[in-house]
C-alpha cells in the first residue's frame, strides 16, 4: 500500500496512526522525544482501557475519564474543561483520586513507584476538549503507569481515596516487577542470578524491561539529570555512572550550573507547558511571544493557557525590529518562546539579540533545544530556561525568582519504570548523536544535489547558519532533523511513496523516520502555515543510526523514482 502524502481522513495530527500496542523506547538522548511522545496525540490502548474501567465503576453512563498522575495535574485539566465549555456545571466535571488500599501494608516496591491515579470524569460529548488538554500539556499518565495501576485496580487494590480504611492486603503489581532482576545493578560486572553461567535469555529479559530492578529508579533519575546537565557523558552502567567524577569539559558552560537545575518531565511538551505556567505565576498576566515557526503545541499552549500570544512566525530580523519598537512604546510581555533550531524549517533565532531585549525590557527567554541537542549547541547562556526537560540558568538575573517557583511547584511525575528505561537508553547518547549528525549531513547532500528538489532545510545550509554557529559547540554538528520541498506536489508524493523508511511523525528514534509533517501537524490550517512560508508538501526526516551508505541508497532510489515517473 503506498504511503501517499495526502491524508486519508480529516484528522488531528497523529490520530490517523494505528494505536500503539506496546511501549516504545528508542530515544537517543534525554532531550530528544521518542515515539512515546506521539501518545499525546492519541490515547494509548492500555490507557483507554483503564480509563474506561474507571468510568464504568465510578462514572455516569454518559461519562468518560481522562487519567493523570497527580491531583494537581488532573485539577488543571478540570479547570481547562470548565473554562472551554462555559455551559458546563462544575458538578459535571469531577475529580477522582485512586491510591493503594492500605498505606501500612504497601510493599517497598510500591513505596518506590507510588501507584496513584487521578481521573477527571466528564460528559463524553466533550472528550475533544479534554483530549486537547492531554495533548497540549503532555501531563497525562504514561502507558507503563497505566498498565501497572490497572492491575492493582482490577484486584480491588487501587481504590478511591476516601475508601481506604478497610482494605485487603496488597499484591506487588505486574509480574515483571515481582521477579528478582536478571542483572545485578549493584555490580559493574553483569551477574546472572540463579544460574551458574550467563543466560542470554535472562539478559534479554532485563534489557527489554520485563524484569526490572525498580529500586534503582531514584538513581536512574539522578544519572539522567547529570547527563542533561552535561556532567555525565560516559557510556557506563548506572552504578559506575554515579561513582564517576563529574566531567570537567561539560557542554553547558555556565558558572554554578549543576544537575540541581535540571527538572525531569514526562515529555517535552510537559516541560514547555509547566514552564509557561510557572512563569505566569511570577508576574501579572501578560502575553507571551512565540518567535519563529514552532512545533504546533508550543503555540497552542501560549494561546490557550495564558492572556494570548504575539506570534513572530518567520523568525526574522524584521520581526525583532518590530518587537523592539513595541517594547520601546511600552508594550510588555511575559516570555519569549523559541526553538533552536526551529521545527520543521530548521532556522536559528538570533539569541544574542533576544537576550539583550529581554534584559532591557524584562521578559523571560525560553529556548527549546530539542532539535539542536545540547551536545551540538549550547543555548543556556542566552536563556532563563531551556526546554526539552526544564533546565534553569543560574547565571540569569531571573534565576532566584524562577528557582523559587519551581521549588514551590515541581512534582516528580516521571514514572519509575520510564526512568529506568530512559537511563538505560541514554547511556550511549554521545556516540549516537555523532552518528546521527554524520548521517543527516550525508542525506542532506544527496537531496541538495537533485534538480527536482526545491529546497532542503538544515542548519548547515540555512540563511541563519551564522546564528547557529554562535551557539555550536566546538565538536558539535548540525543535528538529525531536516526537511525538503519539491517543485511539484506529484514529485513530493512520488518521492514519499518510494522512500523506504519508517513513516511516522515523531523524531529521535534509532531508525530514520519520514513524514508529510505539515499535512499531519497543520491539516486544518494549511493556508495559515503557508502564509508563514511552510509548504503543505514539505517532507520531514528524523535521521537514524543506519549505515550511511544504506541511507544514501534509500534516498537515492526515492529520488530516482521522481525522474522515472
Amino acid at each position: 500500500m503506498p504511503h501517499s502524502i495526502a491524508p486519508q481522513n480529516d484528522v488531528e495530527v497523529g490520530e490517523s496512526l494505528p494505536p500503539q500496542t506496546a511501549h516504545v523506547d528508542t530515544s537517543p538522548s534525554p532531550l530528544v522525544p521518542s515515539i512515546s511522545d506521539i501518545a499525546r496525540f492519541f490515547v494509548h490502548k492500555i490507557i483507554q482501557q483503564f480509563a474506561a474501567d474507571i468510568a464504568s465503576k465510578y462514572g455516569q453512563p454518559d461519562e468518560q475519564a481522562m487519567l493523570f498522575p497527580t491531583p494537581a495535574t488532573a485539577g488543571r485539566c478540570r479547570e481547562f474543561i470548565l473554562r472551554q465549555v462555559p455551559g458546563l456545571n462544575s458538578d459535571q466535571v469531577r475529580l477522582l483520586h485512586l491510591l493503594p488500599a492500605s498505606e501500612e501494608e504497601r510493599s517497598e516496591e510500591l513505596s518506590i513507584v507510588s501507584p496513584r491515579i487521578s481521573a477527571v470524569l466528564f460528559p463524553g460529548s466533550h472528550f475533544s476538549v479534554a483530549k486537547s488538554f492531554w495533548q497540549h500539556s503532555g501531563d497525562g499518565v504514561s502507558s507503563r503507569r497505566a498498565e501497572y495501576c490497572q492491575i492493582l485496580f482490577s484486584k480491588g487494590l487501587l481504590v478511591e481515596s476516601k475508601a481506604t480504611l478497610a482494605a485487603p492486603k496488597m499484591c506487588k503489581g505486574p509480574r515483571r516487577y515481582r521477579q528478582k532482576t536478571s542483572i545485578d545493578l549493584t555490580s559493574s560486572e553483569v551477574q546472572i542470578h540463579g544460574s551458574e553461567g550467563n543466560d542470554p535469555a535472562q539478559f534479554v529479559e532485563q534489557r527489554f524491561g520485563r524484569n526490572l530492578d525498580i529500586s534503582q529508579a531514584k538513581n536512574a533519575k539522578l544519572a539522567i539529570r547529570r547527563r542533561i546537565a552535561g556532567s555525565l557523558t560516559a557510556n557506563v552502567s548506572l552504578t559506575e555512572a554515579l561513582a564517576l567524577e563529574k566531567d570537567t569539559g561539560r557542554t553547558r558552560d555556565v558558572p554554578e550550573f549543576s544537575e540541581d537545575d535540571v527538572y525531569l518531565y514526562p515529555c517535552g511538551m510537559s516541560s514547555i507547558f509547566n514552564t509557561h505556567r510557572n512563569m505566569m505565576s511570577t508576574k501579572a498576566p501578560l502575553k507571551s511571544i512565540v518567535y519563529g515557526f514552532p512545533y504546533i503545541d508550543t503555540l497552542k499552549i501560549v494561546e490557550k493557557f495564558g492572556p494570548g500570544c504575539h506570534f513572530c512566525g518567520f523568525g526574522s530580523a524584521e520581526e525583532l525590529d518590530d518587537l523592539e519598537k513595541r517594547l520601546e512604546s511600552g508594550e510588555r510581555f511575559l516570555a519569549l518562546f523559541t526553538e533552536f533550531p526551529g521545527n520543521p524549517l530548521l532556522r536559528s533565532p538570533d539569541l544574542e539579540r533576544i537576550r539583550f531585549l529581554a534584559d532591557k525590557y524584562d521578559f523571560y527567554v525560553v529556548v527549546d533545544e530539542t532539535i539542536g541537542n545540547f551536545l551540538n549547541v549550547n543555548v543556556l547562556p542566552y536563556a532563563d530556561a531551556v526546554g526539552g526537560n526544564v533546565v534553569l540558568n543560574p547565571a540569569s538575573k531571573n534565576y532566584q525568582t524562577l528557582k523559587r517557583a519551581w521549588n514551590d511547584d515541581y512534582q516528580d511525575n516521571h514514572w519509575a519504570e520510564d526512568s529506568i528505561f530512559l537511563e538505560r537508553n541514554s547511556r550511549d547518547f554521545v556516540s549516537r548523536i555523532e552518528r546521527v549528525n554524520l548521517n543527516a549531513e550525508a542525506i542532506c547532500d544527496v537531496l541538495r544535489a537533485h534538480p527536482r528538489v526545491k529546497k532542503v532545510y538544515y542548519p548547515k545550509f540555512s540563511d541563519t547558519r551564522d546564528l547557529y554557529e554562535k551557539c555550536r559547540n566546538a565538536s558539535g554538528g548540525y543535528g538529525g532533523l531536516l526537511s525538503a520541498t519539491f517543485y511539484t506536489k506529484q514529485d513530493a508524493t512520488n518521492f514519499f511513496d518510494n522512500l523506504d523508511t519508517v513513516k511516522g511523525p515523531s523524531l529521535g528514534t534509532n531508525f530514520t523516520l519520514s513524514s508529510p509533517y505539515v499535512i499531519l501537524a497543520h491539516y486544518g490550517e494549511l493556508d495559515w502555515a503557508a502564509s508563514w512560508g511552510v509548504e503543505a508538501d514539505l517532507v520531514r526526516f528524523s535521521v537514524g543510526l543506519e549505515e550511511t551508505s544504506t541511507l544514501i541508497g534509500t534516498f537515492q532510489r526515492a529520488l530516482d523514482a521522481i525522474s522515472a515517473a
